[in-house]
């Protein structure tokens, strides 16, 4: 007897998107869930991104809140005590006088001596630190035995507290009598300089050079990391001398360098009050006084507090104009060079 065969039926060709739609299909049964088509479009991606912003911003916020009150209510006090006669002797006295205290602050005899004193000291530090950190980068840059210490002694100075070092310079260095340079002075056979009352000034700004050419010392040096020595053997090569090795290849990998340097200097040392406090106490007369100097006798000494704070913020508006034209020239000065 003849068995019977097996019935075959056609079968009908799927294409792929029915084939991807009987997959989805499947696989979301066996999970218990049938099958949902989801799309991103641009919309979702905007919604997204909008959540995360809103996330960020709740984190940020308490912190920013921080610093804007920390900022702003020392401000709104100090401009308010600049438009009022506070003074600590007559706390009684506290009426508006608007912009009375910011003119006998410009007036007092003490504000132009304050001002050059202030622009004499930036300016002769700058150029110290700058040209003292260029030529000891480049010498430390050479290979030598012991180079590792010798930086480290180049760097620690910047790490001293100001009061600390101008002490050591006030007592152990300069002073007439028993300092270090009153004896060189006498083993040549002249006569010990007495520095604080003869070139007050000038003693001010060795001991904050001093104290800041370790830290151009510092950015320059790790600069100098950086320079192509193939360049430089290159220009040996083809007869350039140290000198030409310097001008040409040196100082302009260096210009980057120098320019950040200034501009962080130059913002600390609008400030300099510990070496002028403890050394000279501004004098004599107003020959060390700087305009830090100069608000502190006014809120400390003469306990005019309204008129200190109307020096306070002159003080802030020409940090801040100084701050915006370094950034200026620093900002085209790195736009040029890239």
């Amino acid at each position: 007897m003849e068995t019977p065969r097996s019935l075959s039926f056609p079968r009908a060709s799927l294409s792929n998107k029915d084939k991807r739609a009987n997959r989805m299909s499947t696989s979301s049964i066996r999970a218990g869930s049938p099958a949902v088509h989801t799309t991103s479009g641009p919309s979702s991606v905007q919604g997204e991104h909008r959540r995360k912003n809103r996330i960020g911003l709740a984190m940020l916020s308490p912190s920013v809140l921080v610093l804007l009150i920390w900022m702003a209510v020392p401000l709104a006090m100090t401009i308010y005590f600049s438009l009022i006669r506070y003074n600590l002797l007559y706390p009684g006295d506290n009426e508006f006088v608007g912009l009375e205290n910011y003119y006998y602050f410009l007036t007092d005899a003490g504000f132009t001596s304050g001002a050059l004193n202030t622009l004499w000291l930036v300016g002769s530090v700058l150029l110290i630190s700058v040209i003292a950190g260029v030529l000891i980068a480049v010498l430390v840059d050479n290979a030598f035995w012991g180079r590792g210490i010798v930086r480290v002694m180049l760097i620690s100075p910047f790490f001293i507290m100001p009061t600390v070092s101008a002490l050591v310079w006030k007592n152990l260095l300069l002073h007439p009598v028993s300092g270090v340079f009153a004896a060189v002075w006498r083993f040549f056979g002249a006569t010990p300089i007495d520095w604080f009352s003869e070139y007050p000034l000038g003693a001010i700004i060795m001991i904050v050079s001093w104290q800041w050419i370790p830290f151009a010392v510092l950015i320059l040096m790790t600069a100098m990391q950086s320079l192509d020595q193939e360049q430089k053997d290159a220009a040996r090569l083809d007869g350039a001398g140290p000198i030409n090795v310097f001008i040409h290849i040196t100082l302009p990998h260096l210009a980057r360098p120098i320019a950040v340097v200034v501009m962080i200097e130059t913002i600390f040392l609008l400030s300099i009050f510990a070496e002028i406090f403890t050394t000279t106490g501004g004098g004599p007369g107003y020959e060390t006084t700087n305009l830090a100097f100069l608000i502190y006798t006014q809120a400390l000494l003469q306990f005019d507090v309204g008129m200190a704070s109307s020096g306070g913020l002159i003080a802030v508006v020409i940090a801040n104009i100084a701050a915006f034209l370094l950034i200026r020239m620093i900002g085209k000065n790195l736009t040029d060079k890239s």
